[in-house]
Formats: C-alpha cells, structure tokens, sequence
C-alpha cells in the first residue's frame, strides 16, 4: 500500500516563520511531478511559488488562500503514483527484437531514471529547503513511524493508526499523538497555554487574543470551548475578505476604544511587508545610536546634463536617480566606513564582543514603494556598474518588487540605501536606517529656488541631500566628508563622470 506523503511548509529565506497562502496552482485529485509549483505564497519578503518534492496525486491541502500558514506545518499531502514507488524488484527485460526491443530498453531505462529521479529528489533547491540531491537514496527506517504519525497528527492526511490497530489500543496510540503535538504548539512566554492550529485559526478569524483567554484544560490548555466563549462574550465581528495581495480588514460592529471612547471602525493585520518592516524599523531605533547631517545642493548642472542626454537619446539615458547612485557609490569607496556592518555579540568569555565588518563591494539598496508597501531591493556590485547600467537594474528591480516577485537576496543583501522620497513631494526627511546597515541617504525633491551663483542672485534647480548613520562606526567628520563628496559631484557631475 502506497503511503501518503506529507509536504510540511518549508522555510522560505531567512529564518521566516510564517507564510500567506494566496492561491492553490493545483487541486485535490491533479498529478504533480517534482518541483512542479503547487502554491503561491506572500512572505514577508516577496512572493514565492512553493515547488513539490514529491510526484504523485494530490490527496489533500492543508489551507485556504489568505490564510496564514506557520513553517514546518502541512501544506499538501501527496500519495506517490505507482510509478514512483520505489521497489526491489527487478526489472525485467523484454523479448522482443529489433525495433521494438530497442524502443522498450529506452522506456525500461526512462523509466528507471525516473524512479532514481524520484528516490533522490531533483536538487532544486527553495531557500532553506530542496528536494535531496547528488545520488543519495533518503532512506527512513521503521521504528521512526511512530514519530512520523506525531509529525503530522494535526494535518490528518490519512488514517495515522497502523493497520490491524483497534479499539482501545487505537484510541491510546491517537491520544499519545494528540498531546504529543500539543507540547510542540505551546505559545511562547505562555506557561501552560497549548494551542493546537485549529483553535488558533478559530482564534485569528474571530479576532480572539489568546494571551487574554483562561485555558480550561489540563496545566492551562486553551481548549475549542476557550476560544467559543471569547467569542460568545465579545462583541459582533464580521470579517471582510479583499484579494489575498491586498491588506485584509475585519469590520467591526458596535466596538469602542477604551482609551478614546471612540468607535473602533476597522482592524487591519500587520503582516507581510509591512509587519517585516515595523519590525525592521523598530530594532533600528532600538539598537542604532543614530546621528543626521544634511546639505542643500546646487542641481542644476546634473539636470541640464540629463536633458541634454534625453534629446539626444530620448529612451536611453539614465535617470537622474542613476546618476546619484553612481555618485554615492564612488563616494563610498572614500568613505568605506559608511559602507560597514556594526556586530556585537557575546564572546566566549561571557563578556560584549563588537565587530564591524568592512565588504569588498557594494550592494546598493533603494527604497521603493509599492502596493505592498516600502521595499528595499539592492542592486548587487553596484561600485562596477555605469551610470546606464545603473538605471537599468534600478528599472528592472522596481518592476519586479511591484510585481511581488523579488527573491530574499534581492531584498536582503543591502550595505547601503539611498531613499528618493523627493518623488512624494518632500524636501527632506530624518530617514530610519535600512537594519542591519549603517547608513542612508535621502534626497528630496529638485525645485525652483534662489541662489547665489557666481556672486550673482539667481533660479537654480536645488535639492536637499540628508544623511543618517550609526555614530558607532564613524564620526562626524567621516559622514560630513561623503555627503560633501556627492554633493560635489551633484553640482559639476561633468568633471565627476570624468574621474569615476
């Protein structure tokens, strides 16, 4: 008898936990083939299509689209079809001659090759997680099935009881399973409070807390009837479904804010982005001994360069925000202190070891805004590219972050970040550090402003640049040197070009 497989949600890219299921690309009872793409999720990251490491046909899905599913949890069950089921039989060679026993050989290895293919998995590998590679068989002894029922007692993709088990001896072996999965659901900081996914997700679609909800179980289990009457005493909540790429409210009847008096309209999650974001933001300012310096800036010259640039060559030249960053990179290369990572960790003797790290290279990240919210993606050696090679990849990475399609590494190997938030209006801001880096620079908007230039009162092209670093890996000094640096260049970008 074939036995159903499992496929636990794997970790998606650094150390994610959670995952939003958006939509199913196969349904129960389709044949999937290894790394066919069987999900498409939302992490905090981007979107991400999850393959199979199994073939086989579908039995189960473990979710919803727009639910929110926890890593190492069961995303789909797949029953290996005949084919793929590894035996040790031999394979028999056919009779006949001539063509057809050529034609047969061929299908008899083909056919082998995709037995192998299956025993050791395709190498493909999902951030964190693959299908095995090399020649490697996988190989599972007998005396783990017990855990492997424990692994998946909550999914219940098939009858977890060995056969010829009845009775009494069945209901033990399932109630051993039980509460075997229970202690691996305990809620952290919660002494006691074990929640199994069912009455989480119950909880999460009432709008239940469940560190405010008094577990009737045993040692404090927070148990289904819990969950039923928070629910029953709480005020009437009617969920509101949006598309799964966009932020889900729950509508709220009847509702009033303690602190305020006011009624409480709307409840909107924080995930996804935006909860990776806060999070981001929050140790920034919690761990960054932050300090800001600005300049306003002469751009004239720079814009009268680029439209010189665009009559020539209307769809090829580089935008100006390419021309900056092709300015912040070689002004880093000066200043590589402003190009670093501040590391501090506890050494072996108990005591605080800090360590900033220089790279050779730079990831130069921007900020984008999408419907998702603010992303950062960086563009990889960026000191050896152009000015229009620059622009190129700043194009190509904005219309992949918007589309959701952006990898962890196009999110998550900044050393520096430029922030153009000049294109909403403003002149400048005191930008939050892009964690765990230790600087960015803002830029604001090119207006119209009086200016002296030779002597003379006149309307020139004016920006602001702003600078924010960690005061821990540089002074003053250091950080007032590159922003003078790039707004130099800014102002003569002819004689800057020259020199890079």
């Amino acid at each position: 008898m074939t036995e159903t497989k499992v496929f636990l949600l794997p970790d998606l890219g650094e150390g994610l936990t959670e995952a939003e299921l958006l939509n199913w690309l196969v349904a129960v009872g389709d044949e999937v083939r290894v790394d066919q793409p069987i999900a498409e999720v939302e992490t905090a990251k981007s979107v991400v299509e999850v393959p199979s490491p199994y073939a086989g046909t579908v039995a189960e899905l473990h979710g919803e689209p727009g639910q929110t599913m926890d890593v190492g949890k069961p995303l789909i069950s797949v029953t290996p079809s005949v084919e793929s089921v590894v035996t040790n039989d031999p394979v028999l060679e056919p009779v006949e001659t001539g063509p057809v026993k050529a034609e047969a050989k061929e299908a008899t290895a083909a056919a082998e090759t995709y037995r192998t293919e299956e025993r050791t998995g395709s190498g493909n590998v999902l951030i964190g997680y693959g299908t095995p590679g090399g020649t490697a068989t996988v190989r599972r002894t007998r005396p783990r099935r017990a855990a492997s029922l424990v692994e998946h007692a909550d999914s219940k993709p098939f009858d977890s009881r060995p056969i010829g088990t009845t009775g009494e001896a069945a209901n033990k072996l399932t109630t051993e399973a039980d509460d075997a999965l229970l202690r691996r659901t305990r809620v952290p900081g919660k002494l006691g409070a074990v929640i199994s996914p069912l009455v989480r997700r119950m909880a999460k679609e009432h709008g239940v807390d469940l560190g405010h909800v008094q577990g009737s179980g045993e040692s404090g289990l927070i148990m289904r009837r819990d969950v039923e009457a928070a629910i029953t005493k709480a005020p009437s909540v009617e969920p509101v479904e949006t598309t799964a790429l966009e932020t889900r409210r729950v509508e709220t009847r009847h509702a009033t804010d303690a602190r305020t008096g006011l009624g409480i309209t709307t409840r909107t999650p924080v995930r996804g982005v935006r909860k990776a974001v806060a999070a981001n933001m929050s140790r920034s300012r919690t761990e960054i001994p932050e300090a800001t310096v600005w300049v306003d800036v002469d751009a004239t010259a720079l814009v009268e360069m680029r439209a010189g640039l665009k009559k020539s060559d209307p769809d090829g030249a580089p935008g100006l925000l390419a021309f900056i960053a092709r300015f912040v990179t070689a002004g880093l290369k000066k200043f590589p202190g402003l190009n670093t990572r501040f590391i501090s960790a506890e050494d072996t003797s108990g005591g605080d070891s800090q360590e900033i790290l220089s790279f050779d290279g730079v990831n130069l990240g921007f900020a984008a805004q999408t419907a998702r919210g603010l992303v950062v993606p960086s563009i990889r050696n960026a000191d050896s590219l152009s000015a229009r090679e620059l622009d190129t990849e700043i194009r190509r990475l904005t219309a992949v972050v918007r589309d959701g399609k952006a990898t962890p590494a196009e999110l998550g190997s900044g050393t520096f970040t430029v922030n153009n938030y000049g294109v909403f209006g403003v002149d400048g801001s005191a930008a939050i550090i892009n964690y765990p880096e230790v600087a960015i620079l803002g830029v604001g908007r090119i207006i119209d402003k009086p200016w002296v230039a030779d002597g003379e009162l006149a309307v020139r092209k004016v920006t602001e640049l702003t600078l924010t670093f960690d005061h821990r890996v540089c002074d003053g000094g250091t950080a007032a040197g590159f922003l003078r640096y790039v707004a130099d260049a800014i102002e003569n970008p002819g004689s800057a070009l020259v020199d890079l």
